[in-house]
């Protein structure tokens, strides 16, 4: 006797949605990697940029050796300015826009310190220019970061970056060149210095030292 053969149900399509999902969710289980919260901030964070690293790494190495290198007669270089002579024969820029900075030498009388400014004369100096020595502990300005070309704004992340270093810089100049200073002993004394500075005002010439000597 033969059976009747079992009709199988009909295949509905709600069914095919089913597997369908079941097989992508199984896939996707399968391709993803699970990470704790430690691991996650770790892949974000990177590791910090350290200003102070930088300047440390550089300055007495590299940057204060080159300005003492390539520095020029503070008269010398105001005269040749003065009549028309290419800022990009003497000094750098960081930029398109940005003032030249120069790196300098020059020795000098000391007048009577104003806070951080120490204010010079420097023999054979164009009519109407000030000469001043910054001596801190404030320290302005971007002319030790600038002035020899060779910190760029391409090897940082942002703007501020780029800033914090030259603030660096800066602090080294206070914690070398200056560390051993008695503002309060300058007045009248000669000096000699090699530094460097931003011409943002003509009439003004703002040097941040890397050499500072009282002579005898």
């Amino acid at each position: 006797m033969t059976r009747p053969t079992r009709r199988r149900p009909p295949i509905r399509p709600w069914m095919v949605w089913t597997v369908a999902v079941l097989v992508l969710g199984s896939a996707a289980v399968a391709s993803t990697r699970f990470v704790t919260t430690d691991d996650a901030q770790a892949a974000t964070s990177g590791k910090a940029f350290d200003p102070a690293g930088y300047a440390a790494e550089r300055y007495e190495s590299e940057i204060a050796p080159q300005i003492e290198a390539d520095a020029i007669d503070l008269a010398g270089l105001l005269e040749d300015l003065a009549a028309g002579a290419d800022e990009a024969e003497f000094g750098h820029t960081p930029g398109a826009g940005s003032s030249y900075s120069f790196p300098v030498e020059f020795t000098a009388v000391a007048g009577a310190p104003n806070g951080s400014i120490l204010p010079v004369t420097v023999e054979g100096m164009p009519s109407g220019v000030t000469v001043q020595v910054q001596i801190g502990p404030a320290i302005n300005g971007t002319a030790i970061r600038d002035v020899t070309g060779t910190v760029s704004f391409n090897e940082f992340k942002n703007q501020l970056e780029f800033q914090e270093v030259a603030t660096e810089l800066n602090n080294s100049v206070r914690e070398t060149a200056l560390s051993d200073l008695d503002p309060a002993s300058l007045e009248g004394k000669t000096l000699h210095v090699v530094g460097a500075f931003t011409r943002v005002n003509p009439a003004l010439v703002s040097v941040v030292p890397v050499v500072f000597e009282v002579q005898p």
